[in-house]
């Protein structure tokens, strides 16, 4: 039996993709906030349906809510612990509710709009919760139902299923520079990348240039040392340059061997360790995209003396160079940090899958995890 919280191959047999079960979801969230808005219309005498803005605000922010907090990613768990589901719940619920809280009070709404009492906006919830928790549960029951044994063919659709592409059974013909899309020249998603990476950074560096000064003052505090560091990674097609970050760690000696960083890594230091949960040490590094040294989206650059015996050891692994390296990419939101060459090459699964399908769409995607991740502080 598989873990609780980890998910199975079986369980991922029976959606062409997790992002159409969570579509899914989000709809009958949405159908069961109309719905319970009507009889709460019918019931208390509100007017909530007389104020559909209002109301479409509210379910959006309890579907960023519920997404933020996994009550949509449970589905994809071999088992539904019940008691996992209603802490879920409960956290998107209470959430969607101060959230609603706080915008009634700043805007000071009027009390003839109804979604402004309190009562009315407990009753919603609670009964929305109610039936945000049966539709996971029959979603699941139909899950289990649609399950079929694995197979020849049930595994090659788990391999398109998984989004990533497996070094080792890869053929060298699956995947030449003429099948990245990045290649296109003249192509307007590829224009309209650069042009998004130029408008994102430069507000990103205004917003958080008080943020980074604060954290780099910090780091000084805690040990004495330079703030700032620049290392030296391979980008595009192998080229190296050298990327700006925070530092994160003790001052390394001239003679130290570079190595990857292990997890609970003696060498973070305390104020790191808060940088790089929040991923607040890569900020610099948008320095880097202005200068179109990197992305914001992209696999992420890596230590040249570090790739030396992974290029050696892993098929394919230099097409991973084929697009520019970004702060954020496929294999990060959906893969923990490579600490030794088999992490490496699962990370470059999910590398090569984003080299073969890259668009603007996925690339909004890996944007929406990223700020997923930095809200709920999983960076390492």
């Amino acid at each position: 039996m598989p873990p609780i919280g980890k998910p199975s191959v079986h369980s991922g047999l029976i959606w062409q993709s997790p992002r159409q079960m969570l579509t899914l979801c989000a709809l009958l969230d949405l159908i069961g906030l109309a719905l319970v808005a009507a009889g709460i219309d019918r019931l208390m005498e509100a007017n909530l349906l007389q104020h559909p803005g209002w109301l479409l605000a509210f379910g959006l922010t309890y579907i960023s809510c519920s997404w933020l907090f996994g009550s949509y990613t449970l589905l994809r768990w071999p088992r539904l612990p019940l008691m996992q589901v209603m802490a879920r719940l409960g956290a998107a619920a209470l959430f969607t509710v101060l959230s609603i809280v706080l915008v009634v009070w700043l805007l000071h709404l009027p009390p003839v709009i109804s979604l402004g009492h309190r009562r009315i906006q407990l009753a919603l919830m609670s009964f929305l919760s109610l039936w945000a928790l049966g539709a996971r549960l029959l979603l699941r029951l139909k899950i289990r139902d649609r399950q079929r044994p694995a197979g020849t063919t049930v595994l090659a659709r788990v391999e398109r299923r998984q989004q990533r592409l497996l070094p080792s059974l890869l053929p060298e013909e699956a995947l030449t520079f003429e099948d990245v899309p990045w290649q296109e020249t003249l192509s307007v998603q590829r224009q309209l990348k650069r042009a998004a990476d130029l408008v994102i950074a430069i507000s990103l560096l205004i917003i958080t240039c008080p943020l980074v000064a604060l954290a780099a003052l910090c780091i000084w505090l805690e040990d004495g040392g330079s703030a700032l560091y620049l290392q030296e990674r391979s980008g595009l097609m192998g080229r190296k340059f050298r990327v700006y970050k925070l530092r994160s760690m003790r001052i390394a000696r001239p003679d130290e061997p570079p190595t990857w960083t292990l997890r609970r890594d003696q060498r973070i230091t305390r104020v790191g360790s808060v940088l790089r949960r929040l991923r607040l040490d890569e900020l610099p590094q948008l320095l880097n995209v202005l200068r179109g040294e990197m992305s914001l989206i992209g696999p992420r650059p890596e230590r040249p003396e570090l790739e030396h015996p992974l290029e050696a050891t892993i098929p394919h692994y230099r097409k991973r160079h084929w697009m520019p390296p970004g702060l954020s990419g496929w294999a990060q939101v959906c893969a923990p940090y490579a600490s030794s060459v088999e992490e490496a090459e699962l990370k470059l699964s999910y590398d090569l899958f984003y080299l073969k399908h890259w668009n603007t769409g996925l690339d909004l995607l890996i944007l929406l995890k990223t700020v997923k991740t930095v809200l709920k502080a999983k960076g390492r």
